[in-house]
């Protein structure tokens, strides 16, 4: 279907994620980059990818990659991005897209002009339903937003000797569970609302100020297997859990909270929005249904089925009402939308796709979060 060869850079938890969508979709993957040249080729051997890159150079030379992937930790977001970016190849980077501001800033700054695409990979935006109650707000359905509220939860990190790369300040920045799954409740709300975030007020609390590490990296969700190693004491100085008020542009109200330390939660994003017509909630635990409040009438479950939505979310659905479509094909879909803006050739159009602009926000937001809950007050963006 597309005429784009891809390569992924990142054969961690999430870069097989990528590359499992990207074969979904029919796109050409040349081959994977690891973090060293076993890592590459065992992941293109496992993979069953025709080649393991040795360098992010080799990427870069080789005609017939015209796109990458970034599925890396995220302190290399930023060098990487640059480099795909001045070699003149489409770009999506998973989030945040940088450590600083002042480095996505530059990212956008660099895209910016240049006939490529350049994303973030904030999938949750493109579960069928999600794209439902946008069409439904962008349509007046909705009516006025008087307010979001939501969460973000998880258990992998809810013992001490749960450890990862990402709990480490210098390897995942300075704030973690608000940037790491946070962002992604904060892209998904205002993708559907069209709020801006204008005000914040955040209290974040470390639960394990000081973890176990074991001898030897474990990757994402691994947490388990820390018990039956090895361990040294580390300090931490990322959050755990965290609460933030917001204040949107037009008067809108909203609340979040996070945690990566909540028992039983695996991987539950949760939103309500309240309308001046009508409410609408849904639970990433279920993502294929959404409910629907109504004043005056009784309430409804709108269940996924290309029959029952618009022609957007229709755009973004694969199988019939009752076939349950759920997390890998929110990135297949992610990635549809990327590959389908760049077959259509017109880079001055809006892009449903989440951009380097918008990640850009986020990552300002999320600065103006730690700000915040470091001042214990409320901070204008």
């Amino acid at each position: 279907m597309y005429d784009i060869g891809v390569a992924v850079v990142g054969a961690g938890f999430i870069g097989p994620v990528h590359v499992e969508a990207l074969r979904r979709l029919g796109l050409p993957i040349r081959g994977i980059l690891g973090c060293d040249d076993a890592e590459s080729q065992r992941a293109a051997k496992s993979l069953g990818l025709p080649k393991a890159y040795k360098s992010l150079d080799e990427v870069l030379a080789d005609p017939s990659v015209q796109s990458v992937h970034l599925a890396v930790p995220n302190v290399l977001h930023y060098e990487l991005a640059k480099k795909v970016v001045a070699a003149g190849k489409h770009v999506l980077c998973e989030k945040p897209l940088a450590m600083t501001s002042e480095q996505s800033g530059e990212l956008v700054e660099l895209a910016k002009g240049k006939k490529l695409a350049a994303a973030v990979c904030y999938n949750v935006r493109f579960y069928p339903l999600n794209l439902e109650i946008r069409d439904r707000v962008a349509r007046g359905e909705v009516g006025q937003i008087f307010a979001v509220n939501g969460s973000y939860t998880q258990d992998w990190l809810y013992y001490d000797t749960d450890y990862n790369w990402r709990v480490l300040a210098d390897q995942g920045g300075a704030l973690r569970a608000v940037a790491d799954i946070g962002t992604h409740w904060m892209d998904l709300t205002t993708s559907i609302t069209g709020l801006e975030v204008e005000e914040v007020f955040a209290d974040l609390k470390i639960v394990h100020p000081i973890r176990k590490r074991p001898k030897g990296e474990v990757e994402t969700y691994s947490g388990k297997l820390a018990t039956e190693r090895q361990t040294e004491p580390v300090k931490i100085d990322t959050e755990d859990y965290g609460n933030i008020l917001f204040r949107y542009k037009g008067g809108a109200r909203g609340s979040l909270w996070v945690s990566q330390v909540t028992a039983g939660r695996k991987n539950c994003l949760r939103y309500e929005i309240a309308g001046s017509k009508m409410a609408a909630a849904w639970n990433s635990e279920s993502p294929n249904e959404i409910w629907l409040g109504h004043r005056e009438k009784a309430n409804e479950l709108l269940v996924r089925d290309p029959s029952l939505v618009g022609q957007l979310a229709r755009g973004y659905l694969n199988y019939p009402g009752g076939h349950a479509e759920g997390f890998p094909d929110a990135f297949k879909q992610c990635f549809r939308s990327f590959y389908n803006y760049i077959a259509a050739g017109d880079y001055t159009a809006e892009a449903l796709y989440p951009t380097f602009a918008q990640g850009h926000r986020e990552v300002l937001v999320c600065e103006a979060i730690l700000k915040s809950h470091k001042e214990q007050g409320w901070v204008r963006l």
